[in-house]
């Protein structure tokens, strides 16, 4: 996949001039321009076989001239008229292959770059930490890879096959216009001129309508991604709001449906400008040719090749090349859109050089450790300091928001700290490899997540070639056996969209097992029993001791009854460590620990 220049992200700032805007169009194009790089030689055959189509297309107009200057003689033959008949017919065979030719190269080369860029954009997302995807809808992220890419790839097309083709005609036709005559060439040029101007201002409207398209379709995905979900659509239901999101759609559905026809009418306003010069200059070039031809300066066939074919071939061509430099322009505005998430760079990234974490032992240290997620005032995690050896079993415990997820996920390397260093095995996480410490780390989160797939697939996520064995254990481990042997066809039964085939308690289940089967090192449990009744969390504490020994344990919880066996329980409050030991020790001291033991009871 290639991999252009990657420059700032490209925004105009209030008040700058005109200079500097068009440098930053500039900077983009050449940017946009980085992509067709892999396809220089395709796009070199296809301008190739746009120059010859130019050419070929040339071949009627010089014999339609002569054509009819030996008709216009006086004793014309019919003989006279065979040869240029021959080679037009000849000329439009040739063209219309070539024609197919050239549109299947420039084709091949849009297709190209949009799947590259497709490529580049879902390899740039799915690298990006959660505090990306916290802080977008995930329709508006989606938007950006399928919406905007889609425009782009209309553009790129339009602008290759339109711009290029379009250049060559235009070019072609005024090189025989001047070689038939000069004059009448020049009235041509000056005619074409008169689409420059409104060219580049329909461009800026087209670009501003086009941007403003993008954004509403935007929303509209970002709505739909959410209601439409399964989650949503519960909701929907549960509280009786069929009319309400109906009419959210519609107005969102209205506002794009304005937004659009302002597009298509700023377009169809600068086309429109053109056809009313490209109608008068045939009777501009009528008038001139007549006064040449009464003055005994130029021929019948010279006049009305001028006023009709040739007027006519580079009035289209400038049309379409106006038009194609109106798209092109009119495009930057989303090829900005894209680049601003191109380079939107990712929070957790792999150093230079990162060398990856061989037979992790599992020792775990956290130095002078401090993380605030933006727009935060109160870090989530304030100057922790924690030592575990390999194979310890540690508790957090805590009231909501104290911080335990976010000391679990920098742990994990979801997460990097703005102050301080996280160690596994010694080594700072920044200077090991991203996969190696995925590797080494296995999480089950309190909200489980399924894929939409066979119960086999969703349990191999993580270890996709494990043994059918090692598969066995995992779901003997988990008490899974008996959900296998409920469902239509066993493993390879569907769970649907995040697994609502299945209840809470078997998601969280199989989320065990699916860590059990990747066989970590270091084992994060965040509040992974949490949807599991009394008996079912019994079931999974006596698997989970078939998977604890030998391996470093985090595990989160409120329900104080899971985490007695600890070997250190640590004890957070608004992103501190407040209290360490273990049960009976923190019992004793009678703190917080105390408090929330003694609101809890003995339940389980």
């Amino acid at each position: 996949m290639p991999e252009p220049p990657t420059p700032p992200a490209l925004t105009y700032l209030p008040g700058e001039s005109r200079r500097a805007r068009a440098a930053l169009r500039w900077q983009l194009a050449r940017r946009v321009a980085g992509y067709l790089r892999p396809y220089r030689r395709q796009v070199a055959f296809a301008i190739g076989c746009a120059a010859l189509e130019a050419g070929l297309a040339l071949i009627p107009i010089v014999a339609l001239k002569v054509l009819i200057d030996r008709l216009s003689s006086d004793a014309p033959a019919f003989g006279d008229i065979v040869l240029p008949a021959l080679a037009t017919f000849a000329a439009v065979i040739a063209s219309a292959l070539v024609g197919v030719a050239s549109t299947y190269l420039i084709q091949s080369i849009s297709e190209g770059v949009v799947f590259d860029m497709r490529q580049q954009l879902f390899g740039h997302l799915i690298g990006q930490g959660s505090d990306f995807y916290t802080a977008r809808r995930g329709g508006d992220v989606l938007s950006r890879i399928v919406n905007d890419v889609a425009v782009v790839s209309s553009a790129l097309s339009d602008t290759l096959v339109g711009g290029v083709a379009a250049g060559l005609a235009a070019g072609t036709t005024v090189g025989l216009m001047i070689v038939l005559d000069w004059r009448l060439a020049l009235v041509a040029l000056v005619l074409s001129m008169l689409a420059i101007g409104p060219t580049r201002k329909a461009g800026r409207r087209i670009g501003a309508a086009q941007n403003a398209v993008q954004e509403q379709l935007s929303s509209l995905t970002a709505y739909l991604s959410e209601t439409l979900g399964l989650s949503g659509m519960l909701l929907v239901r549960a509280f009786g709001r069929h009319a309400a999101e109906r009419d959210r759609f519609t107005a969102l559905n209205a506002e794009l449906r304005r937004r659009q026809v302002i597009t298509a009418m700023t377009g169809r306003w600068f086309i429109a400008g053109l056809t009313i010069v490209g109608t008068f200059a045939p009777v501009l070039m009528l008038l001139c040719g007549g006064y040449l031809v009464t003055q005994g300066l130029a021929s019948l066939g010279t006049v009305l090749v001028f006023s009709t074919v040739a007027i006519s071939r580079l009035g289209n061509a400038v049309q379409d090349l106006a038009t194609a430099g109106a798209t092109a322009l009119g495009s930057l505005a989303i090829w900005r859109r894209i680049f601003e998430t191109l380079d939107t760079n990712p929070t957790v990234v792999e150093r230079p050089g990162a060398h990856a974490l061989a037979n992790p032992r599992g020792a775990i240290r956290l130095e002078s450790v401090t993380f605030a997620y933006a727009g935060q005032d109160r870090p989530a995690i304030r100057d922790v300091d924690l030592t575990i050896g390999p194979g310890q079993l540690i508790a957090l415990v805590g009231p909501s928001g104290a911080g335990k997820s976010t000391l679990s996920a920098l742990v994990a390397r979801l997460l990097d700290p703005d102050e301080g260093r996280v160690l596994l095995d010694g080594h700072d996480v920044r200077d090991l490899t991203v996969q190696s410490v995925s590797d080494a780390i296995g999480i089950v989160f309190q909200d489980t997540f399924l894929f939409h797939a066979s119960l086999e697939e969703n349990l191999r996520y993580g270890r996709p070639d494990a043994p059918e064995t090692d598969l066995a254990r995992a779901i003997r481990n988990a008490h899974l056996t008996d959900v296998v042997a409920g469902l239509p066809v066993g493993l390879a039964t569907t769970v649907g969209e995040r697994g609502h085939h299945l209840s809470g308690g078997e998601k969280q289940r199989v989320a065990l097992a699916r860590t059990m089967l990747k066989d970590p090192k270091i084992l994060i449990l965040d509040e992974a029993t949490s949807h599991l009744d009394s008996e079912s969390e019994a079931a999974v504490q006596e698997g989970l001791q078939h998977l604890l020994p030998g391996r470093t344990s985090l595990v989160i919880a409120h329900r104080l009854s899971t985490v007695q066996r600890a070997d250190l329980v640590l004890v957070l409050d608004k992103g501190r460590i407040v209290e360490r030991g273990r049960h009976a020790e923190l019992l004793a001291l009678e703190g917080l620990y105390a408090r929330m033991h003694g609101l809890q009871g003995d339940r389980p």
